[in-house]
């Protein structure tokens, strides 16, 4: 099942293309980790300093969780625009309004300042956060998907996949450097906003790095075919890839969005909200936990490629499983193990929780793109991703504080990370294998054609097999999906 367009491009070419890819996603994650830590570190005092501490925090994570409210909406129109333009523009677009709004969080008057005029003007760049990742995540891990070598999709494209932790390190990093040569008084006065204004220096970097690919293979040949049937007017005109999607990749969707349940819940109570239980509950020293996290994530960043590989030999389905079973049996012994107050028993806890996680992580980019036809991968990898995120990521480190105001306990805090973890379960379990599909073989049907093929499969169609055998391995009627040529 090859093509031209799949064909393994030149080493050279491709690590270009995957840098450029990792540069965009470090930045734009560092952009967003690092909103997440300063709120569960400073932004209550700055921002919210008349409420109790903890209420403090909460209305923090509240401004944190807005701007993942904002990222299905980035989906929607960097996927629209993305399928219809290309998946260059819309990243370098993304990039541009990510790295703008945190440059200007750095430069936000705090309460003491103006008021309430600061929690209002940091909402409303949070939401241009949330929109430009929204669109960020889909472009990137195409980007990769669509020019890689198809043996080993699930490698190269784990490797934006990479940014999370990357990001999350350097965002980590900076706050921890800055706490430990800073007086809390220094930190809160001015010290935090340098990690902000740095991302104007970041961004720079990944735009010149970037603007230097090309366009995705797969996605100009897509393209220039659905051109040239309009030319010919042997199909209708193109549906909005949103119509598209729901019509023809509903299902998907669904499967994606449970997929990102587990995954993205346990990420940010492992990753944000561990920075509140560790030093408010564990006795922690904020210094602690900060070091904590950026050796673990340093840890999650170098696994991710290594569990993205596993899943070009034995599957997507399987590795993700293993992320997710593995993470809701880990949920308790994680919070004994913090609750010790020892920095070993922290880290252990952080770094393994962050292992599991990056199972579900890494093979996460092929799954998602192969699961969608190429003139609505943007839109459908996007809106199944993010839209999860409203119900998963958002309210995760919001839900996670209020329970443990509520009952006092780390107990339901795992509770809900594990029934998480079995709605992931269950939506990988219901999914076809996707691994030896071939992106350049994938286009969508014209509204005029019937979704299934009605000519033999062979001829007309596109036999996909649904195990984890060999490519190219004949499979059986029971393990093949069936795919019209024009899809």
């Amino acid at each position: 099942m090859s093509s031209p367009a799949t064909a393994p491009p030149a080493p050279a070419s491709l690590k270009r293309i995957v840098a450029a890819s990792l540069i965009g996603t470090t930045i734009e994650w560092y952009d967003f980790f690092l909103y997440g830590s300063a709120a569960a570190l400073v932004f209550n005092k700055l921002f919210f300093p008349d409420s109790d501490p903890l209420v403090g925090t909460l209305l923090s994570f509240l401004t944190y969780a807005v701007g993942f409210a904002a990222r299905p909406l980035g989906a929607l129109v960097f996927g629209h625009y993305g399928d219809r333009l290309g998946r260059k523009k819309l990243l370098v677009l993304s990039l541009l309004l990510m790295g703008g709004a945190t440059f200007a969080i750095g430069l936000l008057p705090t309460h003491a300042t103006v008021g309430t005029a600061a929690p209002v003007l940091l909402t409303v760049l949070r939401l241009v956060q949330g929109f430009a990742l929204g669109g960020e995540w889909g472009g990137a891990v195409l980007l990769v998907s669509e020019h890689g070598d198809a043996r080993r999709r699930g490698f190269w494209a784990s490797w934006p996949q990479t940014g999370a932790p990357a990001g999350q390190l350097l965002a980590t990093g900076v706050l921890s450097l800055l706490t430990a040569v800073l007086s809390d008084d220094a930190f809160a006065s001015w010290g935090w906003r340098i990690p902000f204004l740095l991302s104007g220096v970041l961004v720079l970097v990944g735009l010149w790095i970037r603007l230097s690919v090309d366009e995705s293979p797969v996605f100009r040949q897509a393209l220039a075919r659905a051109e040239a049937r309009k030319a010919a007017r042997t199909a209708d005109a193109e549906p909005l890839p949103l119509v598209s999607v729901l019509r023809h990749h509903w299902r998907d969707v669904l499967i994606a969005m449970g997929a990102r349940m587990a995954e993205n819940i346990s990420y940010y109570v492992i990753t944000a909200f561990i920075l509140v239980y560790a030093t408010t509950s564990a006795g922690v020293s904020k210094q602690t936990a900060l070091n904590a996290v950026l050796v673990a994530s340093a840890v999650h960043f170098a696994v991710i490629p290594a569990w993205g590989a596993l899943s070009d030999r034995v599957g997507r389905r399987p590795v993700y499983l293993v992320g997710a079973v593995g993470i809701g049996l880990w949920m308790f012994p994680f919070f004994a193990l913090v609750d010790t107050g020892d920095f070993g028993g922290l880290l252990l806890a952080v770094t393994v929780g962050l292992v599991l996680h990056g199972a579900m992580y890494a093979p996460q980019a092929a799954f998602f793109s192969e699961m969608f036809a190429t003139r609505m991968r943007y839109s459908g990898a996007s809106i199944g991703a993010q839209f999860a995120s409203v119900a998963a990521g958002a309210p995760a480190p919001l839900v996670a504080t209020a329970l443990l105001a509520d009952y006092d306990s780390s107990t339901p805090i795992a509770l809900y990370v594990i029934a998480a973890a079995l709605l992931t379960v269950l939506a990988v379990g219901v999914a076809k294998e996707t691994r030896h599909r071939d992106l350049a073989d994938v286009e969508p049907p014209s509204d005029s054609e019937p979704a299934a093929a009605s000519e033999p499969a062979g001829k007309s169609g596109l036999t996909l097999e649904a195990g984890a055998g060999k490519a190219g391995k004949t499979s059986s009627a029971a393990d093949t999906q069936t795919l019209p040529a024009d899809r």
